[in-house]
């Protein structure tokens, strides 16, 4: 049907995008299911899924990652992205007991960062929706964002995948910057962009540059 398709396909994506050092196939496989989970094209999703197995994305970290995007892409998109994993992993023979707990220990709490994070949120949000301050708070941060079967900087990865996809460059600033802080380098920030042009398209890249600069200049080198 598209012949050029299958050529970039090949030659840039596979042949060049997937192998440019800057980031790992692990971290690039998150974002990409992170974008195309946003984006609803399940059609796409069982290769990328075994593709990121094989580059050491755990099943747990899989499920994680669906579970996690309900709150950033929608439920709906976590939802359907359902029948893909599950295909997947019955033919990895990938079980129930591989998968997180539905109520795990969780990982401590930054008392100082949840702090001003929930002042912010109290001063900006309560005032016109005090529920959405009240499960951002008690749903996301004191509980989401605490689940160990995916680590912190794995998060902030999935996030900022599912906010650059869906062009929220508001909400970039915050979450590439806790990204950062959870060990994201520069370099790797920046090859997010780049990779992403691919899976989100060229618009939602070139708006999210300006965005990525004010965080690398905000912060020190």
């Amino acid at each position: 049907m598209s012949p050029a398709l299958e050529r970039y396909e090949r030659d840039t994506v596979f042949g060049n995008l997937w192998r440019r050092p800057d980031l790992s196939p692990r971290d690039r496989s998150i974002v990409t299911l992170a974008a195309l989970i946003t984006r609803n094209q399940t059609a796409e999703l069982p290769g990328y899924l075994g593709l990121a197995l094989d580059s050491g994305v755990m099943p747990s970290e899989v499920s994680e990652l669906i579970t996690h995007l309900a709150f950033y892409a929608g439920w709906g998109n976590a939802m359907a992205a359902i029948p893909a994993a599950r295909q997947v992993f019955a033919s990895r023979g990938i079980g129930a007991g591989q998968l997180p707990a539905a109520n795990p220990v969780l990982l401590p709490l930054d008392q100082a960062a949840e702090a001003a994070r929930a002042a912010g949120v109290a001063a900006t949000v309560r005032p016109t929706a005090p529920g959405l301050e009240q499960f951002t708070t008690d749903t996301l941060f004191r509980d989401l964002w605490l689940r160990p079967g995916l680590a912190p900087r794995d998060r902030s990865l999935v996030t900022v995948g599912a906010l650059l996809t869906a062009g929220h460059a508001a909400q970039l600033p915050y979450h590439l910057g806790r990204a950062m802080d959870h060990g994201l380098t520069r370099a790797e920030a920046s090859e997010i962009v780049a990779h992403l042009a691919f899976y989100a398209g060229w618009p939602n890249a070139f708006s999210a540059v300006p965005v990525v600069k004010s965080v690398f200049d905000s912060r020190p080198n």
